[in-house]
């Protein structure tokens, strides 16, 4: 069991950042945008670190509470701590709603308190709302995106992206005691387990899988024709993001989900043709 939680140091999680497959995506802002990114991500993954902790819950509820109070804390003060200076730098630069960071911390929470085991239709829907699309429109402003675009945008990209993370990481959540696919999919497959290792051991787990993949798919669709009305320096990283999410989501419904499931990882080819399409030409 590792220890308990602690309110992650946002430099640890933007060191990871900065080795990750997001970095591809987000080096080829600015350096301001770019820099705003790397905090918005250091954030998320301090949160998420803290929500996937196998420690007490209450000391995980601290620890998010903690976050909160520091956000709360950004948007009084003038004088923020060292560790989040870059953090308020972003907010104040691009205008980062607080209402958003609060939305990540609270999707985070879901996860703690609830353990997210196979919700309806309706409670998935507000959990990612809560840890994408708040994602997203954080972004969306960091990008440079006009208003009502970057909502559209954060709203369909952030769930595509989302669902594909639902489908590609099931091995993983049932190890954390979680499945993120809606209850009504798995009804409609005739799948009546209810621990999450049991679902994926169903022969019937294809079927419970086949709409959330339908659902992504029509969400890359709806952000697709969003970036294609946006000025085309704003919308560079998350076509970019969205071209790698792609691939991952094909190769899933290619491989399939009877296990043993072969882990599905970022296509390196599609992410230097992404760049070059979007990025370097």
């Amino acid at each position: 069991m590792r220890g308990v939680p602690r309110a992650a140091e946002p430099a640890d999680a933007s060191a990871r950042a900065r080795g990750s497959s997001f970095n591809a995506a987000m080096r080829i802002l600015p350096r301001p945008r770019r820099e705003a990114m790397f905090e918005i991500y250091s954030f998320c993954r301090a949160v998420d670190d803290i929500a996937d902790e196998a420690g007490p819950r209450h000391a995980r509820r601290q620890a998010l509470a903690k976050w909160r109070r520091d956000i709360s804390a950004l948007y009084c003060c003038t004088d923020p701590p060292a560790r989040l200076r870059g953090l308020a730098m972003a907010i104040h630069a691009f205008g980062l709603r607080r209402e958003d960071f609060y939305a990540v911390i609270d999707g985070m929470e879901m996860d703690v308190e609830t353990g997210m085991i196979a919700p309806d239709l309706a409670t998935l829907d507000l959990y990612c709302d809560r840890v994408a699309g708040a994602v997203g429109r954080l972004s969306a402003r960091a990008f440079g995106m006009p208003q009502r675009e970057g909502q559209g945008l954060a709203h369909h990209l952030g769930r595509a992206l989302q669902f594909t993370n639902i489908l590609r990481d099931l091995d993983e959540d049932a190890a954390l005691g979680r499945l993120y696919l809606p209850r009504e999919d798995l009804r409609a497959a005739s799948i009546i387990e209810a621990a999450p290792r049991e679902v994926l051991a169903n022969p019937a787990l294809g079927l419970a899988c086949a709409p959330v993949i339908a659902r992504a798919k029509e969400h890359f669709g709806e952000a697709e024709q969003i970036m294609g009305r946006c000025p085309r320096a704003s919308v560079r990283a998350p076509r970019i993001m969205a071209d790698v999410y792609r691939a991952i989501l094909a190769g899933l419904e290619r491989r399939g989900f009877a296990a043993p499931r072969q882990k599905i990882r970022t296509p390196r080819h599609r992410v230097v043709l992404a760049l070059l399409r979007y990025g370097l030409l």
